[in-house]
């Protein structure tokens, strides 16, 4: 097994909850007229070809046309600037999807690289609330959501879906978000969001 990473995933999207993007395969228009979404990935544990790659933050910001089957990406990378360049480099070699496994289903879609930023990530997690700082670049937190009849209870999930991280996703809404970064300047605050635990290997 050439690597395998296990951690956590959450994102945040311009869509309004839920987003159809998520529930149709990438098939189905996105609310706005383009789709600028957020996918955060937090290693708890990993390694990519023996280098250990545990406790690091990689997030991936994408702008998409409406449908995001069509293709045509514009895609940016944040980078842990706790990361050795040799982690660096091989987290790089996942996310682009150049050692294969989930990510290399979405390379197809990518149209145009914007470019890498390392930074100093802030991951937290309460399990139901999953928040990102990403250095000045942007500032993220998704709560799952639950029923408000059962505040106690089990959060909200999407099943059977077609995803890099997860064919099961919580529904969430965004708490917090701004990001600007490789010259885009949005916020996502009250919109769409989804989280999930992650397991890769190839």
């Amino acid at each position: 097994m050439a690597w395998q990473l296990e951690g956590t995933y959450f994102e945040n999207c311009s869509c309004d909850m839920v987003c159809p993007c998520t529930t149709s395969g990438l098939t189905m228009p996105a609310d706005q007229e383009r789709c600028r979404v957020v996918l955060v990935f937090h290693i708890d544990s990993g390694q990519i070809e023996g280098v250990d790659v545990s406790d690091l933050t990689v997030a991936v910001l994408a702008d998409t046309p409406q449908v995001m089957a069509d293709g045509n990406w514009r895609v940016g990378m944040f980078m842990d600037e706790a990361a050795s360049q040799e982690q660096a480099d091989k987290l790089g070699a996942v996310f682009s999807g150049q050692l294969g496994g989930p990510m290399e289903l979405l390379a197809p879609l990518i149209g145009e690289m914007l470019g890498v930023e390392v930074a100093a990530i802030e991951y937290a997690d309460d399990g139901r609330r999953h928040r990102v700082k990403i250095g000045d670049f942007a500032e993220i937190e998704v709560e799952d959501f639950v029923p408000p009849q059962t505040p106690e209870g089990e959060v909200s999930r999407l099943t059977g879906m077609f995803h890099p991280a997860n064919s099961t996703l919580t529904i969430a809404r965004a708490t917090t978000s701004q990001v600007n970064a490789f010259g885009l300047e949005f916020s996502n605050t009250e919109k769409n969001g989804h989280s999930a635990p992650f397991t890769w290997a190839a």
